[in-house]
This record gives C-alpha cells, structure tokens and sequence, in this order.
C-alpha cells in the first residue's frame, strides 16, 4: 500500500501568486482608466503590457529553472512582482505605473513558471493545478467582494497582488534549493512530442486571447451596457470566481475518467456561448449568466489543458512554454478587446471572440486525442552507506606432532591353477582351430 503523496503547498502559493494577475484584470483596467489620465484603450494596452512581462518570463525560463534552482527563482519573482506591482500602487505618475505593472508582471510570470516546471514533475499534476485554480479562485473572488468597498483608485488591486506575493514569499524555503545533476542533465535534452506540442501553444495563445479580450472589457460591459454600478459588477465577478470554485473541484474529482479530448473540446464550445451571452448582456440577468457559466467553465478547461502539457515532457517545458502561450494571447487580450469594442461595439465583439473560439478548440481536442507516452520520471536519492572496516584478528596457529603410523606387511598368497592356459595363437574369430597336447585325466573327443 502506497502512502498519498503530500500536497505541495509551495507551489500551490506560487501557483495562486503567479495567475493572480490575470484573474485581477478587469478591476485593475477599470480602475486603471477611471484613476489615471488614460482612455479605455490605453488602460487595456497597460493591462496587455504587465501580462506581456509574464508571457515573457515563461518564454525566456522554460529550460532554466533546473539551472538557477526552483528556491532562487521562485523568491527573485515574488521580490520582483512586490517591487513592481508595489510600485505601480503607490505611484500617479504614468510612466512610473507602466514601468511598475511590466516589472511585477514578469516577476509574477517567474513564479508562474517555477510553480509550472514543479507541477509538471510531480506523480499527479492534475490534482496540483486544481488546488492552484481554487486558490487563485478564491483569492480573486474574496478580493473583487472587498476593493470596492475600499474606496476608489488604481492602486487597491496592484498592492494586493504585491501583498500575496510577499505572502507567498514565506513559503519559499520549503522549496528545493537545486535540482539533482541527473535531473539537470534530463532537462537539457530535445523538447519531445513537438509538432503536438507547437500545435497547442499556438491554439492556447488565441483560446486565450479570445477569452481575455472579453475579460479584460467585462468591467465596462457590466457599468455601460448593462448600467450596473461596480458593487454589482464586483458582487457578479465574485459569484462567477465563486462558480469556478465548483468548478474546479468538480475537474478535480472527475480527474482522468473523461480523457481530456471531451473537457477541452466540449469546454470551449459552451464558453464560446458563454462570451457571446455576456457580451451582449443589457441587464443584471443576462450579465450574470454568462459570467458565472463562464467562469465556472474556464477553469475545467484551463486544468485539462495544463495536464495535457504536462503529459508531453515530465520536465515541465512544455507547460511552462503552453502557458507562456496562455500569458501571451492574456496579454494581447485587453487591448484586442477595447479595439474590437471601441469600432464594432460589444455584442459585434462577442460574436467574433466565439467564432474563433471555436475554430481553435479544434486542433486542441486532436491534441488531446493523440495517443502518448505519458510515463513519470521517478528520481530515487542515491543514500550513501559508509563502510565500516573490521579489525583482522589473528588468531595463533598450534604446530600439531606428526605421528606416525607402522605399516602392516601382508603376506603374499599364492594361489595355483589347473591346467596349462591354452596358447594365443590357438584361437580366431570363429573359435578353436586346434588345441595342444596337454596332460589331461580323460580321454579327448574330436
């Protein structure tokens, strides 16, 4: 019987402080453009520029947290998304934000990359990424309940963000310090699996950007279109973060029973309804509808996606490299999304963002259904057991007498025989030809 394996809280933190960014975004670009000297699009092109310092950090470490070691890493990304993010809050000065949001974006993209790379090698990371889904979650949903009672600015969501990374932070320390020489050997080896593996990174930059070019414009959504006020639209954005809660325990429960073809193909489908509902919402039912249906399903999708990637390379550089290609169509997301609005309006947005939606689930699900080897790399720690010499004891050899034994001399007895043998050359082959003469006591017959 096989113990259950503990649960990596270390990278379920770097996980929840990595992806928080992202799942922020709609308050951060809302409050961006209300707080700042900005219009809509360029608070949307702020948003893509701090997602695009993630992308960025994935793509450049993919092959080199096993180099640098996951502890290093991971603190040099959470000490850079608290400097940075901690910087954009606390600063009115544009360049000052923008610079800030770029610095703590790729440091929130380092973390998401040393979370990535560990969730990859571990013995079920299915099960990991749902329990880093449901922090970021719930995180999320708990602060989109709480900043707008804060009071207004742009800097509440930067600062919580800068906040969990440092909480983060603590946690570092049970994280490896460097990675075992055979391990960093493995790490350097040919990407396998690489046209199924170029195929879904491709597909996950566009499923991402379609998904955030509404995510990053849903704040407005819900305050023009659909004339809410922004307690409601946050109350709305927490129930649906809420629903990804349900979720993602539920993916966490189905696990592997469904495959993945069926949750990343049927997946897509019904969120690319979702976005076109939400888009074109004019009241607080329809808005909430397609927010919280969607919200409930992206996650599902999201976990199967990354379990996929991590099945293709136990090294982890195809799901760090997969959502690098997430982070990048995120980052493109915002600013897609205020320029498609801004010149078609928002149910003309949706239209197209569920379209394309589902032309890229597609080449995802044949992704999925692509039979492969997904054998885990387990690494046992060679122990080293010293050798204990022993004393050689002597031992004195006794010298024993010799002791000699007298031989008997046994007499020779001789025994006589009757009769002269018969001669060699008196035989052949075929029996006697003739016989000597001989003394015998009878007469011979012929």
């Amino acid at each position: 019987m096989s113990a259950r394996t503990p649960t990596p809280w270390p990278l379920v933190a770097l996980f929840t402080a990595g992806y928080l960014a992202a799942y922020l975004l709609p308050t951060t670009v809302g409050r961006l453009d209300a707080g700042l000297p900005l219009s809509a699009t360029q608070a949307g092109a702020v948003g893509s520029v701090l997602l695009l310092g993630s992308a960025s950090a994935g793509f450049l470490l993919a092959s080199r947290v096993d180099r640098f070691g996951p502890r290093a890493l991971a603190r040099a990304g959470l000490l850079l998304a608290a400097a940075g993010f901690g910087t954009a809050a606390l600063s009115a000065a544009v360049p000052l934000v923008v610079t800030g949001a770029v610095v703590g974006g790729f440091g929130s993209g380092t973390a998401t990359t040393v979370a990535a790379t560990g969730i990859a090698g571990r013995r079920d990371p299915h099960r990991v990424t749902t329990l880093g889904l449901l922090g970021v979650s719930g995180l999320a949903g708990a602060l989109y309940l709480t900043i707008p009672r804060l009071g207004p600015g742009h800097g509440l969501p930067l600062a919580a963000i800068a906040c969990t990374a440092l909480l983060a932070l603590c946690l570092t320390g049970r994280l490896p310090g460097h990675a075992p020489a055979d391990r960093a050997v493995r790490a350097t080896a040919p990407l396998p699996h690489r046209r199924s593996g170029l195929l879904l990174a491709g597909a996950m930059l566009f499923w991402s950007l379609a998904q955030n070019s509404l995510w990053g414009v849903s704040g407005r959504i819900g305050l023009t279109q659909a004339g809410l006020t922004e307690v409601k639209v946050g109350a709305v954005f927490a129930v649906a973060l809420g629903a990804g809660l349900l979720g993602t325990i539920g993916a966490g429960a189905l696990g592997p029973r469904l495959g993945r073809a069926l949750p990343i193909g049927l997946g897509t489908a019904l969120i690319a309804g979702c976005i076109a509902l939400s888009a074109a919402a004019t009241d607080l039912t329809s808005f909430a509808t397609g927010e919280i249906a969607w919200n409930a399903l992206y996650p599902v999708v999201l976990s199967y996606v990354i379990g996929l990637a991590a099945s293709m390379d136990p090294r982890g550089r195809w799901a760090v490299l997969v959502g690098s290609a997430s982070s990048l169509g995120t980052a493109c997301g915002p600013l897609t999304g205020s320029l498609l609005s801004a010149s078609a309006g928002y149910p003309a947005m949706g239209t197209v963002l569920a379209a394309g939606l589902l032309l890229v689930g597609v080449p995802m699900t044949l992704v999925a259904l692509r039979p492969r080897r997904t054998g885990q790399i387990v690494e046992i720690p060679v122990v080293e057991i010293p050798v204990t010499e022993l004393p050689v004891v002597e031992f004195p050899v006794a010298e024993l007498p010799v002791v000699e034994f007298p031989v008997a001399e046994l007499p020779v007895v001789e025994i006589p025989l009757d009769g002269v043998p018969a001669q060699r050359k008196a035989y052949g082959t075929a029996g006697p030809l003739h016989t000597a003469a001989a003394p015998a006591s009878g007469p011979v017959s012929v």
